[in-house]
């Protein structure tokens, strides 16, 4: 049996119509595009804008962000194809199970737990420390023995909120939908404040020079676990500020797009994925897209990139601290913990929707993929899912964590983009009602911009993603090759095959 054996497409489609583990259609697009709205505006657009400015790009930090979003868009072009061709949950990994076999679906799959899982738990943890400033010096304040891993017994806020997003997502993906429209609508009315205020207070002095001159960094005298793995495979020095700041500063940034491929797993969830999948994605995309670049040019307008501190937590309410509108410092506070919430509750159903998908196919246990007779959801994995998230941001310090979601997610868009021009060679009698224009040179630049951001992370970042990837390798091995429903199918038709 080959660990490349591949599921048609055809098959996958006929799985979703199992009766105990199929999902109930209740989306629309305008629910994929809010989704996708809700889980890429989170602690990034309040946090990187000020770290990247003062460390990599200065004023020139829009460049960055819409550097960003063109490799995010050419790979969002690739995802928005394969989700109508093939509406089935499960995202990159169902769609790497269709064109490059079982062993890189199992592998996308599991670096999908990883960007979802964790991912979802240091927002948790964020929401924690954003919720413990708006409550300090009240009646409500957390006790400090509650209130951090790091510092005390447990992060109760985090665990709370972790496990309330759990118990939503099990009561239904339309109700998750109507109580993330809310708190999208919140935070998009936050953003739309900070750029009407701080338009008024831009001094266009600040903007000058746009692209400051190049400076080595600090760094660069570091070893290889400290450096960028393209200085130690091309000896390439780091650098801040110029044109290699700014290209820098959107592998930072890029981050702050993380997420929009949520949107590809409720693909299966949608009323019309041909159509809605391909507007969530790209919809949502261009919406952040325009509101990362404007808040960008507010915070280098509002203050002189050199004065910004870039270990300051919060950049933009110091801007405009600095500009004397103090008020706006509450107002960003309560967006960014208002948030994290949709943030972390749609990465949670994006792990969960991965899980399922893996878990109907044979490569998890079956019995994960049950699908709750009320509310149509897939809750064994959801509270699986929750409980996980809630431990993880209750007692594990994240921070050593956080770069191993960067690099899982840029391995994903790889692999969809190229899965997508080899399904195009290998199934042209698919069905297509969204066809990734141009598709061999846009997968071509996705696949080369995606890798190029991937080796300007750190070789100890590499290190650790190696070795999960490893411990996934093994799991497969132990489990998921002789479970696997392809597997199988491929044993019976042999033993058939044998009697004759």
């Amino acid at each position: 049996m080959s660990v490349f054996r591949t599921k048609s497409v055809e098959q996958a489609i006929a799985d979703t119509d199992d009766p105990d583990h199929r999902l109930r259609k209740e989306l629309g697009a305008l629910d994929l595009v809010v989704f996708g709205i809700g889980v890429v505006i989170g602690a990034g657009i309040f946090v990187l804008t000020g770290t990247v400015a003062a460390s990599h790009s200065g004023p020139a930090l829009a460049l960055s962000f819409l550097i960003a979003a063109v490799a995010c868009g050419l790979a969002g072009l690739c995802y928005a194809e394969f989700a109508s061709t093939v509406p089935v949950a499960g995202s990159a990994y169902t769609f790497s199970y269709a064109s490059f076999g079982e062993l890189i679906a199992w592998i996308i799959g599991w670096d999908l737990a990883l960007e979802f899982t964790i991912g979802a738990s240091a927002l948790a943890v964020s929401f924690s420390g954003y919720l413990q400033e708006l409550l300090a010096g009240t009646p409500l304040e957390v006790p400090a023995e509650i209130g951090s891993a790091s510092g005390g017994v447990v992060d109760l806020p985090a665990v709370v909120v972790s496990l309330a997003i759990m118990v939503l997502l099990i009561r239904g993906t339309k109700l998750s939908s109507r109580v993330n429209q809310v708190i999208v609508a919140i935070k998009l009315a936050v953003v739309a404040t900070v750029i009407v205020v701080g338009i008024t207070l831009v001094d266009p002095g600040n903007w000058v020079p746009f692209i400051p001159e190049s400076q080595p960094t600090p760094e660069s005298a570091g070893g290889f676990l400290d450096l960028p793995l393209v200085t130690s495979i091309f000896g390439i020095e780091p650098a801040i500020f110029g044109i290699a700041g700014v290209v820098s500063g959107a592998a930072v940034v890029f981050f702050a797009f993380i997420g929009f491929d949520v949107v590809a797993t409720t693909a299966e969830e949608a009323k019309n994925p041909q159509r809605d999948v391909p507007i969530g994605i790209l919809g949502s995309l261009a919406v952040v897209t325009v509101l990362y670049a404007a808040v960008s040019l507010v915070v280098t307008g509002v203050q002189d990139y050199r004065d910004i501190d870039p270990d300051d937590a919060a950049p933009l309410a110091t801007a405009f601290d600095a500009a004397g509108v103090s008020w706006m410092g509450d107002l960003i506070s309560v967006g960014a913990c208002i948030g994290l919430v949709a943030v972390a509750m749609i990465l949670i159903m994006g792990q969960s929707r991965v899980a399922f998908a893996m878990a109907r196919d044979g490569l998890l246990p079956r019995g994960l993929a049950k699908v709750h007779p009320r509310y149509g959801t897939p809750y064994r994995i959801t509270l699986i899912t929750g409980l996980v998230v809630a431990a993880i941001a209750g007692f594990v310090d994240l921070a050593t964590l956080a770069n191993l979601v960067n690099i899982g997610t840029l391995f994903a868009f790889i692999l969809v983009s190229i899965g997508v021009a080899i399904l195009r060679r290998t199934r042209p009698d698919l069905d297509r009602s969204f066809r990734t224009p141009a598709v061999y040179v846009v997968a071509a630049l996705a696949t080369v911009l995606c890798l190029y951001l991937m080796i300007n992370l750190s070789g100890e970042t590499w290190l650790r993603f190696g070795i999960w990837m490893a411990l996934g390798v093994l799991v497969y091995a132990g489990y998921g090759r002789t479970h696997s429903r392809v597997g199988r199918r491929e044993r019976e038709a042999a033993a058939t095959s044998d009697g004759r």
